[in-house]
């Protein structure tokens, strides 16, 4: 049975006008969410490596003044996953329900790729994504970092030295690096924190080791800090903290500052809630 040509031009143009309402459809309901509801996505991925995946909660009732906190994991550069910071992302959602949260992989270091710039990187890429996509997600371009060990030294050396548009609020670093060129680093025995010393390049620069040192970054315009360390901390000597506390106070930066004497590399029970109590009064106050 032949179609008449007429029938046959009608029947393309429905045809293609059905499939062009189907893609509008479909990518109003990607695009527009609804700012009243509980949104999470998981896996987000901000580039072709694995690694290069975020996940995002975004609060109930948001506004365009609703500000984003950043998670960074820790796992000396090289290993450690998103999930390792679970456990914060369910306190900040339990007591903090008008924030956004994003937790973040990033690819590891390895012989062939080292950390910087290679994770400051992506970080980059994913803040540009958030404040491309604000509108999508009804957020602020207002941010703020909760990083551990290596994941406190990125969120530090970000804030102070790559947040050019000056968005970062508040910044957290529990046990993380703060300068690489303090003699308890370049005098260290210890294997194990040479091995991830290394990872920045063996027999680098006091240059370049400055330029990855939150420490050496750190200026008068800087955002409000907060730092914990262990006294006991085996991969993080406790002037990592101290040094970073004194520099900021001669900058005059708002910071806070915690040592637990007889903590490690993490801690637990009363500690631990002593952390939390601080960093929620101080992500109320900054962020």
């Amino acid at each position: 049975m032949k179609l008449k040509k007429s029938n046959f031009l009608f029947l393309v143009i429905a045809i293609v006008f059905f499939n062009c309402s189907n893609e509008k459809a479909h990518e109003e309901l990607v695009t527009n969410l609804d700012p009243s509801k509980y949104y999470e996505e998981l896996n987000i991925s901000y580039g072709e490596d694995s690694n290069q995946k975020f996940d995002l909660y975004l609060p109930a009732n948001r506004t365009a003044n609703t500000k984003v906190m950043i998670l960074v994991h820790g796992g000396g550069w090289k290993s450690g996953d998103k999930a390792d910071m679970d456990a914060i992302k369910d306190l900040l959602q339990q007591d903090f329900l008008e924030i956004a949260i994003v937790n973040i992989n990033y690819r590891l270091a390895n012989k062939n790729n080292n950390p910087y710039p290679m994770q400051i990187d992506d970080i980059t890429t994913i803040v540009n994504y958030l404040n491309d996509n604000k509108a999508k997600y009804t957020i602020s371009e207002a941010i703020g970092f909760i990083g551990t060990s290596a994941g406190a030294h990125l969120s530090l050396l970000w804030s102070y030295a790559f947040d050019t548009a000056n968005k970062v609020n508040m910044v957290c670093s529990i046990v993380g690096p703060t300068n690489f060129t303090d003699p308890a680093y370049l005098n260290n025995t210890n294997p194990d924190v040479q091995e991830l010393i290394n990872l920045f390049g063996i027999d680098a620069t006091i240059s370049f080791l400055e330029e990855v040192s939150p420490y050496h970054q750190a200026t008068t315009t800087s955002p409000p800090t907060i730092l914990f360390y262990g006294g006991q901390d085996p991969l993080i000597p406790t002037t990592q903290g101290t040094d970073m506390r004194d520099k900021l106070q001669s900058l005059g930066v708002t910071h806070k500052f915690t040592l637990y004497p007889d903590a490690g590399h993490g801690w637990v029970g009363l500690e631990l809630i002593d952390t939390w109590v601080k960093l929620k009064a101080f992500i109320e106050a900054s962020l």
